[in-house]
């Protein structure tokens, strides 16, 4: 879904998940009304690193989305003892086998997420990227390392995003299984519903996040 910028409007902001059940949930967000109108993308990438890095690279390659802002969203295993699916997650960082990548405004991003969702607790810490689902054991040594959650496609995205030019990048991702709450499936279990319903909030938080970033006008 792409909102077309208007002359001489703000540069576009990209929104980056990897599954189809999260393009929709935050496809079918409702927008806040009020305020200039901002132009967003939402991308499917696909699963994994490398799909993340191959659609991001070139969505931005097109003048379309020339200097936007990225934001990489989806679900993510949480590694904290006390998470619960529907939790948010904002990335102070990013970490992944290239480096770590800070984000950009993260406490603007968690004062928009409380008000879009009241109620859902939000975590801030490292995410961490992996190429493949973490189960069990693999988990309690991602947490031992300082990470507070783990999805595959933030690292790869933010780290794509910056390769193709300078620009402001967050990870904000809704915590669909957690120690206690491990989930097979997504959607067939009440974890995987609430993390869906969590993630169709939150696009007018990202929305608020691009109007407080100091982005050149286009």
């Amino acid at each position: 879904m792409t909102a077309a910028p208007p002359p001489g409007g703000p540069a576009p902001l990209l929104v980056a998940c990897a599954l189809g059940i999260e393009q929709l949930a935050l496809r079918s967000a409702r927008r806040p009304g009020g305020g200039a109108p901002v132009p967003y993308t939402v991308l499917r990438t696909g699963m994994g690193p490398d799909n993340a890095r191959r659609a991001v690279s070139g969505a931005l390659a097109g003048p379309e989305l020339a200097g936007a802002a990225v934001l990489a969203s989806g679900f993510c295993a949480g590694l904290l003892p006390g998470m619960h699916p529907g939790d948010l997650v904002v990335a102070a960082e990013t970490r992944g086998p290239d480096g770590t990548t800070p984000c950009v405004g993260v406490e603007a991003l968690v004062a928009a997420l409380e008000q879009a969702a009241p109620g859902r607790r939000v975590h801030t810490g490292p995410l961490i990227g992996s190429d493949h689902v973490v189960r069990g054991q693999e988990r309690a040594l991602l947490r031992a390392r300082g990470a507070i959650a783990v999805d595959m496609e933030s690292a790869a995205t933010l780290r794509a995003a910056l390769a193709a030019g300078p620009r402001p990048v967050a990870a904000v991702r809704v915590v669909v299984d957690a120690p206690e709450h491990e989930l097979v499936r997504i959607g067939t279990v009440t974890g995987g519903i609430s993390a869906f319903r969590v993630l169709r909030s939150v696009m007018p938080a990202f929305l608020r996040w691009h109007r407080f970033l100091p982005l050149p006008r286009r």
